[in-house]
């Protein structure tokens, strides 16, 4: 008979503030990730210490903050009022303490609680913090939130404001390095979003004179657009739209204080809506929702008091009001988007027409394909209940209120070994696998009639569930995992195209990914050293020297379960996919996928003598 767990007065423990964040970091931070994704932690501590910055700026203080990232040490410094200086320490290192909980010093403030520099604190293995006012400073420096030095008041003539420099704690933070692309994706929206202000990220300088038709103007070519930005704002409330030509799916980007709703919430939803009633009232015409939104590119910002959040990392609006005697978040604006779009068409017509030609294009094309879709929904249907094409996991990026929501992973695997493998080493909870059969189709220049035709892009499709909406995405990170040789490459760039084509906003959005897996194992009797290069191999031979055992991975199905599982789990490398702004899709695919296969060969000569010679420069 099993002995009963003995539960008693001993059980129960009483953490302090930062033994619960260290022990809990996902209940404040969301997942914790390398940086390879950009809601990884390491991110969400730079917004949590920028948004302070931000409230500063909003409440009429400090037109400039300076953003310096060296290797792992992270330095903000606003030119706002700074901190009351006898309150340093408390606001950085005591919960439920900050200017915040005063609704007249920060009224439409991104965050409430408190929480978030204390997590940075708590989470850091040097936090050092200090306020410049009235001639006054003082400073506090703290590791993993336990108080080491605290400096006394004194005299000073620097400027006035708040500086906070630390280095995410690495024994948290695994093997994390922060990637300057997304860096600079958070502070151009922080820009978008306050007008006026000046941002300086490692010396170089952003800010915004048009707010969100900037952003947009940084999302879409001119080329791609249907029509010029419509771009419309009041009190309180902003927003920019236009349909992409090429593009199939909605695009949006929202916004409530400043905070990226990555994951929507009541004021997109409110939006949407919005829209769609404004079009149908315009031209008089019952249209389908599906045909007026579809290659809709577009972002919304309000504000609102006390902002109620679904979790501590503020990606979705819960709030259904605006404040206490305002109006409900979605009355407010459907009044302001069915007038100021309403008003803008019948001043535009222009434009107006334009939109009616992208609506009824739409329309034709969903009639065409709805017989095909029907098929392809019961094809899709069919093969999820009789075969093993996707082994599907438990928690779903859908699944907001779940704190792992954000680790949940689609492997999209080649053949039944590589499947077979990183099936038994998974984590059930979060990562699903999905095979393929052989390389998918090349689709550069097809319709979207293919990815319904095509078994494997069709079940890839509904895998995902994002043939009607991204918001409905059922995972954070696709990862591609493909062998490290020239089919997998190969197999690689289709599935990157097929993305390209079809849903661009995976890979705008960061959620496309390449898994890294080791080249080679070298190892004795004592150690194992997994290289992920030839300089990696050299290095553990000499490590691992006499004449240690050498093993070549030719492919992912060679790696055995029980080695597997090191590869996608806490340590696991992840390649982001990533977008240059500088280069349309139209034009990225032409030339990597096209007809010119001379200009391709060149490029690849060329490029692969840059990399030769880096090597030689490096021996």
């Amino acid at each position: 008979m099993a002995q009963e767990t003995q539960y008693n007065e001993d059980n129960i423990r009483s953490l302090d503030w930062k033994e619960h964040i260290r022990m809990r970091p996902g209940m404040y931070i969301g997942k914790l990730g390398d940086g390879s994704s950009p809601d990884d932690g390491i991110y969400i501590l730079l917004k949590e210490v920028i948004d302070n910055c931000i409230d500063e700026f909003v409440m009429g203080a400090g037109k400039v903050i300076e953003v310096t990232i060296k290797d792992k040490l992270v330095t903000v410094r606003d030119y706002g009022r700074g901190i009351p200086l006898g309150k340093v320490v408390d606001v950085v290192s005591k919960m439920n303490t900050g200017g915040k909980y005063d609704s007249k010093a920060f009224k439409k403030s991104v965050g409430l609680n408190g929480v978030g520099t204390k997590a940075v604190n708590a989470l850091s293995n040097y936090f050092r913090v200090e306020s410049v006012r009235d001639n006054q400073q003082k400073a506090a420096e703290f590791s993993e939130g336990n108080l080491k030095i605290e400096e006394e008041i004194q005299e000073s003539t620097k400027r006035k404001g708040t500086k906070v420099a630390f280095i995410a704690d690495d024994s948290i933070f695994k093997n994390y390095k922060y990637r300057n692309e997304y860096v600079i994706r958070m502070l151009k929206n922080y820009c978008y979003l306050n007008r006026g202000l000046t941002i300086y990220f490692n010396g170089d300088k952003y800010v915004s004179e048009f707010g969100l038709k900037d952003l947009l103007i940084e999302t879409i070519s001119d080329e791609d657009m249907q029509y010029p930005i419509i771009h419309l704002e009041g009190d309180d409330i902003e927003f920019a739209l236009t349909h992409s030509k090429s593009q199939y799916s909605e695009e949006y980007h929202s916004f409530v204080n400043g905070q990226n709703t990555t994951q929507g919430g009541t004021h997109l939803n409110a939006f949407r809506e919005a829209v769609v009633k404004t079009i149908r009232d315009f031209y008089n015409k019952n249209f389908e929702a599906s045909d007026i939104r579809k290659s809709i590119v577009s972002a919304v910002a309000i504000k609102v008091e006390e902002p109620v959040f679904e979790s501590q990392t503020k990606t979705k609006l819960g709030s259904t009001e605006v404040g206490p005697d305002g109006p409900t978040v979605r009355t407010f604006i459907h009044d302001f988007v069915t007038t100021k779009l309403d008003n803008f068409l019948h001043k535009n017509p222009e434009t107006a027409d334009l939109l009616l030609r992208k609506i009824l294009q739409a329309e034709r094309e969903r009639k065409e394909l709805s017989g095909i879709r029907k098929l392809a929904k019961e094809r899709a249907k069919k093969a999820s209940l009789h075969n093993k094409k996707l082994r599907d996991c438990r928690v779903h990026l859908t699944d907001t209120k779940n704190p792992r929501c954000l680790e949940s992973t689609l492997f999209i695997t080649e053949g039944d070994s590589a499947s077979g493998s990183i099936t038994k080493s998974r984590d059930v909870n979060t990562q699903a696998v999905f095979s393929l059969r052989g390389k998918p189709l090349n689709s550069y220049g097809m319709s979207k009639k293919i990815v319904y035709e095509n078994e494997e892009f069709n079940l890839l499709q509904a895998a995902l569930d994002i043939e009607e909406s991204m918001e409905d995405l059922r995972y954070n990170n696709i990862v591609i995992a493909t062998d490290a040789d020239v089919d997998g490459m190969h197999i690689r760039l289709l599935l990157i195209t097929f993305f390209l084509q079809f849903f661009p906003e995976l890979i705008k959005d960061g959620h496309l990914y390449i898994l890294q897996t080791p080249l080679f194992r070298v190892r004795n009797k004592k150690e194992t050293i997994y290289c992920y290069s030839d300089q990696e191999r050299v290095d553990a031979i000499e490590k691992l020297k006499p004449r240690p055992e050498i093993t070549r991975f030719k492919g992912l199905g060679e790696i055995s379960p029980d080695e597997f599982r090191f590869f996608i789990g806490e340590d696991m490398r992840l390649d982001p996919v990533m977008l240059d702004k500088t280069t349309t899709i139209e034009t990225l695919l032409e030339f990597y996928m096209g007809k010119n296969t001379p200009d391709r060969q060149d490029f690849i000569i060329n490029n692969l003598k840059v990399e030769l010679d880096k090597e030689l420069m490096e021996k």
